[in-house]
């Protein structure tokens, strides 16, 4: 099971998906989006494992005017800097700011295939274990709540569904996206929720 496997399978898996990459539920969605110039961005898959199970670390954005993803429930992670040498670094350096989460104690395994937001953005998911118990620490200002879910939670298919969704944005037509069952009084979709389910797919597939 996909549950059960070991930090060196979860690295294979993902440096066997590199070389051969799957398209990702959210694409590019029309021609117009392909040409536009997409912001940069990565994100932190945090793992940790408890009584011998793998779980997911999400937050839950503090909610601010003008901000189209307030208040959802995310992955760590954010736009690049200038200053960050690479991706992996992005995705750290957006961990330790958002949830305190030192990049000398993050084990980092590996990435997988990128995907386009509907909010311009490519994103670059970075996968890392953590070790369990972790202080983590909320900044306020961007964290309204850190969540905790099973990866064995998140891969049964009786959690999650595929609905069609129509961004207020010019140029976008209706697309699927998938929508998790509540978890926690929260809920998990869109870009998120796709990540999640590439990631899922990934530990499913031999190396």
């Amino acid at each position: 099971m996909t549950t059960s496997l070991t930090p060196a399978e979860i690295r294979d898996r993902l440096h066997a998906r590199k070389s051969n990459p799957s398209p990702s539920l959210e694409p590019s969605l029309t021609a117009a989006n392909r040409e536009l110039k997409l912001s940069q961005a990565a994100v932190l898959l945090p793992l940790f494992q408890n009584q011998h199970e793998w779980h997911l670390i999400f937050i839950k954005r503090t909610e601010h005017d003008q901000d189209d993803h307030s208040g959802q429930i995310a992955l760590p992670g954010g736009s690049v800097e200038k200053k960050d040498p690479t991706l992996i670094a992005t995705a750290l350096r957006e961990a330790e700011e958002e949830i305190g989460l030192k990049p000398a104690d993050v084990n980092v395994l590996g990435s997988f295939h990128e995907i386009v937001t509907v909010t311009d953005y490519q994103i670059t998911p970075i996968v890392g274990i953590l070790p369990w118990p972790y202080p983590l620490q909320p900044s306020p200002s961007e964290v309204k709540r850190i969540l905790t879910i099973p990866l064995a939670w998140l891969s049964d298919p009786e959690n999650h569904k595929v609905k069609t969704w129509s961004p207020n944005r010019e140029g976008y037509e209706p697309y699927p996206v998938v929508f998790f069952s509540p978890y926690d009084g929260e809920l998990l979709w869109g870009a998120t929720a796709n990540i999640v389910l590439d990631f899922i797919d990934l530990l499913s597939s031999s190396p």
